[in-house]
């Protein structure tokens, strides 16, 4: 049989994940990080994960919380919770750590965890993603996978509404 990691053990919440990053530096790996809402999970987001976890040894992703995402994307969203949003992220092996953040940015967060890379996706200018300034300043680099065309949250939701 295929051995299989228990799903939440790889999510965790900021204390842990600090401990777990500081663990991750002193075996001397390369922490990236990226951040996202990853509400229905498609093509497009596979393809930037993907890409993120090239740019360093381990993965973290954070998750918008339910309320965060409601903030962003209005009513009707998140279709999935935080809870089972963060249970797909953890069963992608390119993922190795999943934690929520509730805040408008993840700019504390990546403060707490320091990660070496910061991976936004998107048509995003540096000086526009939260954290970079920081990223930059102690030394890390901040990458800008580019969008997956034809692959939207939105789209799929829309479609489904016609079809």
């Amino acid at each position: 049989m295929k051995p299989v990691q228990n799903l939440q053990t790889k999510i965790l919440p900021l204390s842990e994940l600090q401990k777990k990053a500081d663990e991750w530096r002193a075996q001397g790996k390369t922490i990236a990080f990226t951040n996202g809402c990853f509400d229905i999970l498609h093509a497009g987001h596979i393809a930037s994960l993907t890409e993120a976890a090239q740019q360093g040894d381990v993965l973290v992703v954070a998750l918008n919380a339910d309320s965060s995402v409601k903030g962003l994307k209005g009513e009707g969203r998140p279709v999935n919770c935080e809870d089972a949003r963060a249970t797909v992220m953890a069963a992608l092996q390119v993922v190795d750590a999943v934690t929520i953040f509730s805040e408008p940015t993840p700019r504390e967060l990546i403060i707490a965890i320091r990660p070496d890379v910061l991976v936004k996706g998107g048509d995003y200018k540096v000086e526009d993603i939260a954290g970079a300034k920081e990223v930059l300043d102690w030394g890390g680099r901040v990458v800008i996978n580019p969008i997956v065309n034809g692959f939207s949250t939105t789209s799929i939701i829309e479609k489904m509404k016609t079809t």
